[in-house]
């Protein structure tokens, strides 16, 4: 994908804006105890803040796995991002998956809390990765 610098800036904030907007949502379906809400949206602030630092790169993955894959391969292995970032956005599509596609799957406090805490960690490590990449763009 070829964007002009301008386009990706502006890209990755709205982006990065749906990341905190959703962040602050699980937070919000946690404490209202609506487990399986905030795991969903957890997951989602992660994934648009991965969207939100990938498209600096000029990338735009279509799919889940893809934007986990290309993360990997741009920043966790370029070490920008540690390989535990990772691992954690894993564990929160699999979460994600269950709670939105399994019939019977339930989802407890602590799970919920685990993804939303999570999801807040990987959002603002990528945050600070994604602001160095903004000042270096040109």
């Amino acid at each position: 994908m070829t964007l002009a610098p301008r386009d990706k800036r502006a890209i990755s904030e709205v982006r990065m804006e749906k990341a905190v907007e959703f962040l602050s949502d699980a937070r919000a379906a946690h404490r209202e105890g609506r487990h399986r809400t905030s795991v969903n949206r957890a997951y989602y602030a992660a994934l648009n803040a991965a969207r939100a630092l990938l498209i600096l790169e000029g990338a735009s993955p279509e799919t889940h796995e893809g934007a986990i894959t290309l993360l990997s391969l741009r920043f966790v292995k370029t070490g920008l991002l540690p390989v535990d970032l990772v691992r954690e956005f894993k564990t929160l599509l699999s979460r994600r998956t269950d709670v939105d596609y399994g019939d019977f799957d339930t989802i407890g406090p602590r799970e919920a809390l685990q993804s939303v805490k999570s999801a807040g960690k990987i959002v603002s490590m990528i945050d600070k990765v994604r602001k160095r990449m903004l000042a270096d763009l040109k």
